[in-house]
């Protein structure tokens, strides 16, 4: 009998909910089949690298302290010989934004392609699939398992599988809060069972959010807690290569023998064996078009290129593709797409920006606060404006500075000077409270105000290392 959907192709984008059909009935559960492919391997490499990057590089130290650290309680950002501080704090909304807009980049060139490789909630969720498999089984097993009365065997089975789960869990959680708490001290802290603590407390957060989400909610975070899902849509269009059935050449749908002639059959390429819709970790079927839910990892290529090549057929019945190649037509350069060109050209911008700012960025800060007192007039006859400035070297090399004041706009000798002079030797990271006296020399024919400059110099230099501005208040004197 034929199939009805043969009759037309089905549409390559189809962003209208479908029913998982991966879910066991009753449950909604979705139970994935292993298998083994080419992009598989990929993905095993890539998020293998990124979890690497995760786990070990808050254990790297460097000049004495972690090498990546964001100390909260003194405010400041380590990463390795750079420092940040609060002020700086731009520059993560700037990163934040310019791989917004790689991501818009990749998906206009490849979908979802950032959800199947390389995002957090994907991997860790591969990560636990995985500690089911080798301590429950494969699939099949699984749900036997599952149906199964209780027993010592099952216990066992799902002791284990927790177990692996909590522990994976933990060392997330460890490692998470090691970015913003000593890691060492904090991992010391939990084996010599120090719990009751506020550090111990966010790491049993983020190990609970680990373990309910890579889990139990898996792909319900994928389709319903994360927004790229809905938005997506509007990223792509006809060229964007992404996972798609041909239709054309897979229908009929029906089983048959590696021997039989499936032209005689009436039949396509596709043996019905559902296989790519047991692999598909948010349980769709592929077939019924590119759906929401779908995450862009590739499973259902690599297992139907498996049985491709068991019957003898050519690869690529699930592939990458796009709506135009599978229309037959040539897809458009990616150089000459207008929506791809607009993304990486403010991506190339802002990070042009980013390495400019940085570039000059301030190594060292003041912060100025005049004392409440306007002005007072001294035992000379001379008036004298009070501050307090706050000194911060923002390098991990120590500082030595002397404090002069610049861009004096009074005319003739009524200028303003320190009534000492300051050398300032500050430590790596350092913030020095100094307060400082200014005075005006000469008398002033009317009451004021005059902007002026601090200038922090260093040693062995001419020009200052940061300038601050201030006001010099004055009465008519």
């Amino acid at each position: 009998m034929a199939n009805p959907q043969s009759d037309a192709l089905i549409p390559t984008y189809n962003f209208k909910e479908v029913p998982r059909r991966g879910a066991i009935a009753n449950t909604g559960t979705i139970y994935t089949r292993s298998f083994k492919g080419r992009y598989r391997n990929i993905r095993i490499l890539v998020a293998s690298a990124l979890a690497l990057l995760f786990f070990v590089t808050s254990w790297l130290n460097w000049n004495g302290r972690q090498a990546v650290w964001w100390d909260l309680e003194q405010s400041r950002f380590y990463i390795f010989n750079a420092t940040f501080w609060p002020q700086d704090l731009t520059f993560l909304s700037e990163i934040m934004i310019f791989s917004a807009f790689l991501l818009c980049a990749a998906t206009v060139f490849a979908g979802r392609v950032w959800c199947g490789y390389s995002c957090p909630q994907s991997i860790w969720t591969w990560a636990f699939m995985w500690v089911e498999k080798i301590s429950e089984g494969d699939r099949n097993q699984r749900i036997k398992l599952a149906a199964a009365p209780w027993s010592g065997k099952k216990i066992v089975k799902r002791a284990a599988k927790h177990s692996l789960w909590l522990l994976i869990s933990l060392a997330t959680g460890i490692a998470f809060i090691g970015y913003f708490v000593p890691v060492r001290e904090l991992t010391q802290s939990i084996l010599l069972g120090d719990w009751f603590c506020q550090s111990v407390f966010w790491v049993a957060v983020i190990a609970s959010l680990t373990y309910i989400n890579a889990g139990w909610l898996r792909e319900k975070v994928c389709s319903h807690m994360c927004p790229y899902s809905r938005i997506q849509s509007a990223m792509l269009d006809k060229n964007t290569r992404v996972i798609a059935y041909n239709p054309a050449r897979g229908e009929n749908r029906g089983s048959r023998k590696r021997e039989d002639d499936k032209h005689a059959l009436g039949l396509g390429d596709c043996v019905d064996c559902s296989l790519c819709v047991q692999v598909c970790p948010t349980g769709i079927d592929i077939r019924d078009g590119l759906q929401m839910d779908c995450i862009g990892c590739a499973a259902c290529i690599d297992v139907c290129d498996t049985v491709m090549d068991k019957m003898a057929y050519p690869r690529g019945l699930i592939s990458y593709t796009s709506e135009n190649q599978q229309q037959g037509q040539q897809s458009q350069p990616l150089l000459k797409r207008p929506q791809f060109l607009a993304y990486m050209g403010a991506a190339v911008l802002l990070l042009g920006f980013m390495a400019f700012t940085l570039y000059n960025r301030e190594l060292a800060d003041i912060g100025v606060a005049k004392d409440r007192t306007a002005y007072r007039i001294n035992s000379q006859g001379q008036v004298v404006n009070v501050y307090r400035l706050k000194i911060t070297n923002k390098t991990q090399q120590t500082g030595y500075y002397h404090l002069a004041l610049a861009d004096n706009n009074f005319a003739g000798d009524k200028s303003l000077m320190l009534t000492r002079s300051h050398k300032i030797t500050l430590e790596p990271g350092e913030i020095y409270d100094l307060p400082v006296s200014v005075t005006l020399q000469g008398k002033t024919d009317s009451a004021g105000t005059r902007q002026f400059l601090f200038s922090l110099i260093a040693e062995h230099q001419s020009e200052p290392v940061t300038q601050k501005k201030a006001v010099f208040i004055y009465p008519k004197y």
